[in-house]
């Protein structure tokens, strides 16, 4: 990989479109869509290769649901640019405006990162989303996949810029905005990462392995996404019906991502009432991990009947992303010894509450070190498309710049424009 040429591509197409309108690169992406649909039967193609191979080696499924591609699933990208294209352009927004003592008008506006580089595993639907974020907020980027997703990342991004080269881009795509990493060996990802002066930020995407790496390896500024340790905590006022279904919803759905749960915490004062009740919920599907006070209300309860794996945990289980049907469960005093154990063993990304108290649920909203907090409702929702962002770059956990799921505005800083008649100080 040349990155020196790589990312010379890059600069040119991000000053290119650092001074593109809204409706010049709605055009652009309106020709992506276009795109995407008429090499619709080549991506799934070259992803039910990629699909296979993981299968091969003995991949987990959860894993392979995170890489597989279907009709469904396109329109869904499809549908997130639309609503990108759809979005107030940031690009020139002013955020403050003032004038001083002196004369000087003072404007602070939004402007473009520049050059992005993204490294993600699995997951091709990055690879869409990542660029029509980075693409409307007037960002080229670079994008390092996965070498178990190659095939299908190598057909999208041929589609894309096919889109952008296309006459239906009436002359505002940007070919140049957008590169593919070969993934030929794992060196390019650390020339990426300190490649000073050519990328301006680097977003890692996926398990806590790979950020680790990227944080320790990067010398150019990262935005770091969080693995995804999320919690649910059953308070004593909850409704258990509610956090049955919660519970099922969070762990279940798409055991493979980030916002999926991986500990269920509950309130002692219900947890031999809620206990047997989720073993139930889960039997055949999700096996528990129980700490002691869990094992041995489970055990002392009449579950010959429930097909339900329960086990005891260890130690490690407690702050571990699973990412597979296997929930650790742990019996806490209240809520104060909840949030307590949260802070102390998540990754800083989405935590829920089932309460019936707007004390408790407000206590636990104020008190949880994470980027999103829930009260009666899912961690699953912790998604740009969700949240209304059309898309998304990752879930930020860090305090720094952007938090949470992160859209358009996150991939854009400031600058001050001053404009004076001859001031001197």
């Amino acid at each position: 990989m040349n990155i020196n040429e790589i990312c010379d591509s890059l600069r040119a197409g991000s000053d290119t479109l650092a001074l593109q309108t809204a409706a010049q690169k709605n055009v652009a992406l309106e020709a992506v869509i276009s795109s995407i649909e008429k090499n619709r039967p080549a991506i799934l193609a070259a992803n039910a290769e990629d699909v296979a191979m993981a299968r091969s080696k003995g991949t987990s499924e959860a894993l392979v649901d995170r890489l597989s591609l279907n009709d469904k699933r396109i329109d869904g990208l499809i549908d997130s640019i639309k609503i990108i294209i759809s979005q107030t352009d940031p690009i020139g927004e002013e955020t403050a405006g003032w004038k001083t003592p002196k004369g000087m008008s003072i404007r602070q506006v939004r402007v473009p990162l520049g050059v992005v580089a993204i490294i993600y595993e699995s997951r091709p639907n990055v690879t869409v989303d990542a660029f029509a974020l980075a693409y409307k907020s007037g960002n080229a980027i670079l994008l390092r996949g996965s070498s178990s997703a190659l095939k299908s990342n190598k057909a999208i991004v041929a589609a894309i810029k096919e889109g952008l080269s296309s006459e239906a881009a009436q002359g505002f795509g940007v070919p140049g905005a957008i590169e593919l990493a070969p993934c030929e060996s794992h060196e390019e990802v650390e020339e990426i990462l300190t490649a000073v002066g050519k990328i301006d930020v680097a977003l890692p995407r996926g398990s806590a392995k790979l950020i680790n790496m990227v944080v320790q390896t990067a010398k150019v500024p990262v935005i770091e996404t969080g693995a995804g340790v999320c919690h649910l905590y059953v308070d004593e006022s909850g409704d258990l019906e509610m956090a049955e279904n919660i519970a099922w919803n969070a762990k279940t759905q798409r055991p493979g991502v980030c916002n999926a749960i991986e500990c269920i915490l509950v309130h002692e004062k219900v947890a031999e009432k809620f206990l047997p009740r989720l073993a139930k919920r889960f039997a055949g599907k999700v096996e528990i991990r129980a700490d002691e006070k869990a094992f041995e209300i489970l055990k002392n309860k009449s579950l010959e009947s429930v097909d339900c794996k329960i086990i005891p945990a260890q130690d490690s289980d407690f702050g571990f992303e699973f990412l597979d049907l296997i929930c650790a469960v742990k019996v806490v005093s209240d809520v104060n010894e909840a949030i307590s154990y949260i802070n102390s063993h998540n990754t800083k990304h989405s935590e829920s509450i089932i309460t019936e108290s707007r004390e408790n649920a407000r206590l636990f909203q104020a008190k949880i070190d994470a980027a999103c907090v829930y009260v009666n409702c899912s961690t699953r929702f912790t998604d740009g498309g969700e949240f209304g962002f059309g898309a998304e770059l990752g879930i930020s956990t860090q305090k720094l710049h952007a938090r949470g799921p992160m859209g358009i505005k996150a991939l854009t800083t400031t600058k001050y424009l001053i404009d004076g008649d001859g001031q001197v100080r």
